[in-house]
């Protein structure tokens, strides 16, 4: 029987781990066959608080298990299979063993949703990236494409408009779903560009990203595009499916209630699988120690 069972091993699961056994509750991470999250896909993260040189984002990760494990957290690379929250202690499903726990934090973030052509995912962390607050400073005086029509695909622009030479969109269709006020911000910034009614059909380039291939959704003309960066900005699919009765909202991240509460008593929710907001590490690993100070307060409360 463990106090506390924590779905997720990226920044949100491991903190809420490093609390939760700090406080002396016996804590069972399922960190997944893929574990750290995102951040064991990208290269150097400069923006999170402690590195002032940077710090690689699989290195970041490492150093968070071993301080969860240093405290006792006990991590299985495993993937999540199901969960009964129907009646306490929850039962958890991990392959053929069934753990249980006392309370629950989810913690299973979100994927970014991407093109899903050749040569994308070989350069992802080497020119192609979907989060700019993270990598913009990398394209300093560079000319880098944003894909999307919706507001992050415009905020993603305008950020990037403070580094890059050139700042290029490209949506699919002849009009962007962002609204009114973001494209009016994108279209009066001098450095913003768009091509409408296109689509990415290759990522060309030896180790990084050096052209692509575009093609004109109208007319049917493919050509090539010499470029420096691609950063994908057309959504992230939070990691829901699996927990049945936990309430989600239309966008399918999980609902939150009274900080980091479910509609499920005893069932917790931290990082990117409820925050389609600002999809950070620091805020992910925020909301991880938010989860794990409510869990311990409500075990603290039904004792």
């Amino acid at each position: 029987m463990y106090d506390v069972i924590i779905i997720g091993s990226g920044p949100a699961g491991l903190t809420a781990a490093i609390y939760t056994t700090r406080a002396s509750l016996k804590t069972l991470v399922i960190g997944g066959l893929k574990w750290g999250g995102q951040l064991m896909l990208t290269t150097e993260v400069e923006n999170f608080p402690g590195f002032p040189q940077g710090i690689m984002g699989p290195d970041l990760m490492s150093n968070m298990r071993k301080q969860a494990e240093r405290f006792g957290a006990e991590i299985i690379e495993e993937d999540f299979t199901s969960g009964d929250f129907t009646k306490k202690p929850f039962k958890i499903t991990v392959g053929e063993k069934t753990f249980e726990g006392k309370s629950v934090i989810i913690a299973t973030g979100a994927d970014t949703k991407w093109l899903g052509v050749l040569g994308e995912s070989e350069k992802i962390g080497r020119g192609v990236s979907s989060c700019a607050p993270c990598d913009a400073a990398f394209f300093r005086d560079k000319n880098v494409i944003v894909v999307g029509g919706g507001d992050s695909a415009m905020e993603e622009a305008i950020v990037l408009t403070k580094f890059a030479k050139e700042v290029i969109i490209v949506h699919r269709r002849d009009s962007f779903r962002a609204s009114k006020i973001m494209q009016d911000k994108v279209k009066k910034n001098p450095k913003i560009k768009f091509i409408l009614n296109s689509e990415i059909t290759k990522v060309l380039g030896d180790l990084k990203v050096e052209k692509i291939e575009i093609k004109n959704n109208k007319t049917g003309k493919v050509e090539e595009m010499p470029i420096d960066g691609i950063f994908v900005a057309i959504g992230h699919t939070p990691n829901t499916a699996v927990f049945n009765g936990v309430d989600i909202d239309e966008k399918g991240f999980i609902k939150v209630y009274d900080h980091t509460k479910t509609n499920i008593d005893g069932i917790f929710v931290a990082g990117d699988v409820h925050d389609f907001h600002y999809k950070q590490a620091i805020t992910a690993a925020g909301f991880g120690c938010m989860a794990a100070l409510e869990t311990e307060k409500w075990l603290r409360e039904k004792e």
